[in-house]
């Protein structure tokens, strides 16, 4: 007859078998965070985005005993650089001397526990990162091409990506940069904008001849598609694997490694051609994991390889969404052609909105690190706790699977309704009845009496554990957070029903309760306590500076947050002394929230009116006005009304649609990048404004004549721009 065992045991034994076999194949860890770029503050959306989840994940990893190595460290070239640098008046070398250590800083307060805080100007990188080009090229696996790159004549200079802005083709931002469009996110090339111009003079680019290497991505489709959708096709987040099948779908091309720039890692000086050029960053900066291992490596007496060559070495990248095509596309195939490994994981995080807006640092619509230490973390303030409070709030709304949206209330909530109401309320219970009840030491667990309910809350703590085991080996970090905050909510319960202060008011004999009574008692605080214990183990890779605090109350050395721990009934020997009890969390009073939404406000509407002062273009809820015109710039262009009377999707092109619309002169094809914001089916026969007289040009194979005017909310919805009636198509618009 076979042996039927209870589900929780099966689950209990899947997860021992597989962390078995994850010691056996997996010897090692190295974890990245993106590299942030060294030209400003950082916001709230960035450490949520990547650093925090990565944190987590890393501790969890340690507190398991397993080898771990946590690299990151500043970008410190691209164009974004000396643009900084342009507008603060200094030099590119000062700007990174001035935010890198800041940045460092910022992260270290809030806990983020790097090995290795690196800089991608470190001698150590260059080396690195020129031997990997030379390794390359020399093999074959790097191709030149003379091509055609804009050129600024006034400035004297050819124009990287980042000193190009036009209008995007996808979404009609007119603020578009050349390698990227900041609105929707798209990845752009310069060639892509409508209506180009430079950054440095504001004059519109030629196109110059130049040479430049290029990685041919195109050559490595049919691997990365066998790679990233049929390895990893089921365990990877579908965001990240629906963008990487979306790009190879729509076929990959060559891309360019090298730029015309003075600011960069210059290629080595044995390559013929390569003066006065540098490496494109986004194959520079990922290389900078490998530099900023091997500089851990040198401090610590290690040997860097097994951590990049070891198939033992499990690699997880982690990363925002705007991020995806450089670690998932590019990045592996540089890593396959070197001989290293490639990433096991790539957990990238949508964006995180604020206020109802997206967050935007050239409209001060942020959240600064930097401002929220200056505000909460002083011990007036509640000191490094409140740095916990922003890690808890920020996993809690984690953009795990979509774009979330951090609010102060919402904070507070967080903050009084969970951290203080339950997870603190029940610890300093437990504290306060034990000093009160029991003389103020761990009292015995009597096993003859306990009940039901006693045994229920004691599975619920080992159950708990492999739950959230199993939810941080998946990088669900929002979900596993739940979990511990649910076993405090199960204590809480449970000392609601057991009620102590209530027994203890039963009949005594000669002023002491009867046995029993006691040790009802004694059973109901013994198991709170250690409930309080495996509180301190679970909740330590989100909340490290509460798990230290906890351990201070118990008299434990920080050894108790080893993972193995978790579950156990014997964490607080019978009989010993704890401290007296201190609130973990202080409440957040409305005057404090008022006062940073206010903050919020004000910052932004300083920063409208300083661009409006000096006739820079702002964008205030995605509203762009630019520079001031004369009408006659205005008369240029061919406003019609139209009609659209046909739609269908582009093939391989997510975002883009085919309309034919009739302009009652004639019928035109037109490309608009409005795929995500309507089906075809719902906008035939309607009206819509044209610019009829805009040059055509080629997107994804088709010739488009025109361009269709929207309008954009602050959501990101786009609305047709039409007459309020219907009229004539081909009326004029003046």
């Amino acid at each position: 007859m076979p042996i039927i065992y209870p589900k929780r045991v099966v689950n209990v034994a899947l997860l021992i078998f597989t962390a078995q076999i994850m010691k056996q194949e997996t010897k090692r860890y190295l974890i990245t965070a993106a590299l942030p770029y060294a030209n400003g503050l950082k916001h709230i959306g960035h450490l949520a985005g990547a650093y925090l989840p990565a944190d987590t994940y890393v501790r969890y990893l340690r507190a398991q005993k397993r080898d771990v190595v946590f690299v990151c460290g500043s970008d410190e070239h691209g164009t974004a650089i000396p643009i900084q640098a342009a507008k603060e008046g200094i030099t590119s070398q000062e700007m990174i001397d001035k935010y890198h250590p800041i940045i460092a800083q910022n992260f270290a307060d809030l806990g983020i526990s790097f090995d290795i805080y690196h800089r991608t100007s470190a001698p150590i990188h260059h080396e690195t990162a020129r031997a990997f080009f030379e390794k390359l090229n020399n093999a074959g696996e790097l191709i030149t091409k003379e091509s055609e790159q804009y050129f600024d004549e006034a400035a004297n200079s050819f124009l990287a990506d980042r000193y190009i802005k036009g209008t995007c083709p996808n979404c009609s931002n007119p603020g578009a940069y050349g390698d990227q469009c900041e609105n929707c996110g798209k990845s752009l090339s310069p060639d892509e904008l409508i209506n180009p111009v430079s950054t440095l003079s504001g004059n519109a680019p030629i196109k110059k001849n130049t040479t430049h290497w290029y990685l041919p991505l195109d050559k490595h489709e049919s691997f990365l598609k066998e790679w990233i959708v049929g390895e990893h096709g089921n365990d990877w987040r579908s965001n990240v694997v629906g963008q990487c099948k979306s790009w190879i779908d729509g076929g990959l091309q060559p891309r360019a490694v090298t730029r015309d720039l003075d600011w960069g890692v210059k290629l080595p000086s044995n390559v013929k051609g390569g003066e006065g050029k540098v490496l494109y960053v986004w194959f520079d900066a990922p290389i900078g994991y490998i530099s900023a291992t091997k500089q851990w490596a040198l401090d610590n007496g290690k040997d860097w390889r097994p951590y990049w060559e070891d198939a033992g070495t499990k690699m997880v990248h982690f990363i925002g969404k705007d991020n995806i095509v450089f670690h998932c596309i590019i990045f592996p195939v540089m890593l396959k052609l070197y001989g290293n490994i490639l990433p096991d994981n790539v957990p990238a995080n949508e964006f995180m909105n604020l206020e109802g807006d997206k967050m935007s640092t050239s409209r001060n619509w942020k959240l600064e690190m930097q401002d929220y230490i200056d505000d909460f973390i002083k011990p007036e303030n509640g000191g490094t706790q409140m740095a916990d409070v922003l890690r808890y709030y920020l996993t809690q709304i984690a953009p795990e699977s979509k774009d979330s949206e951090f609010t102060w209330k919402g904070f507070q909530d967080a903050n009084n309704s969970e951290l203080v109401s339950i997870f603190g309320n029940f610890i300093n219970r437990s504290l306060v009845l034990m000093h009160k009840l029991c003389k103020g030491k761990v009292p015995p667990l009597h096993t003859t009496i306990l009940d039901d309910l006693d045994r229920a809350t004691i599975e619920a703590i080992s159950a708990a554990k492999d739950r959230i085991t199993h939810l941080l080996e998946e990088y669900k970090f929002r979900d596993a957070l739940f979990e511990v905050i649910n076993l405090a909510r199960t204590g809480n319960q449970y000392m609601q029903k057991k009620e102590p202060w209530i027994i203890a008011k039963r009949q005594t004999v000669d002023g002491e309760l009867l046995t029993v009574d006691q040790q009802l008692i004694d059973n109901c605080l013994h198991i709170c306590l250690q409930l309080t214990a495996n509180l301190a183990i679970l909740i330590n890779p989100f909340l490290p500076f509460t798990a230290k605090k906890i351990c201070y109350l118990l008299k434990v050395v920080d050894k108790i947050l080893d993972w193995e721990n978790a579950g156990s009934m014997k964490l607080l020997s019978v009989g010993y002394s704890l401290r007296a009890p201190e609130l973990l969390f202080r409440k957040i009073e409305n005057e404090e929230i008022e006062k940073q939404v206010e903050k919020l406000k004000t910052a932004s509407e300083a920063k409208g009116q300083e661009l409006r002062d000096t006739g820079s273009e702002i964008r205030v809820s995605d509203i762009k006005i630019k520079n001031e015109i004369q009408f006659d710039d205005f008369a240029k262009i061919d406003l019609k009304v139209g009609t659209i009377v046909s739609a269908k999707k582009v093939e391989k092109a997510d975002k883009l649609l085919q309309l034919q619309i009739d302009l009652g002169f004639e019928t035109r094809t037109i490309v608009s990048g409005i795929a995500m914001h309507f089906k075809p089916e719902e906008i035939i026969g309607k009206q819509v404004t044209v610019v009829v007289n805009l040059a055509p040009r080629k997107m994804r194979g088709i010739e488009s004549n025109g361009m269709i005017l929207m309008a954009e909310d602050a959501s990101g919805k786009l609305y047709f721009i039409q007459p309020s009636t219907t009229i004539d198509n081909g009326s004029g618009i003046s």
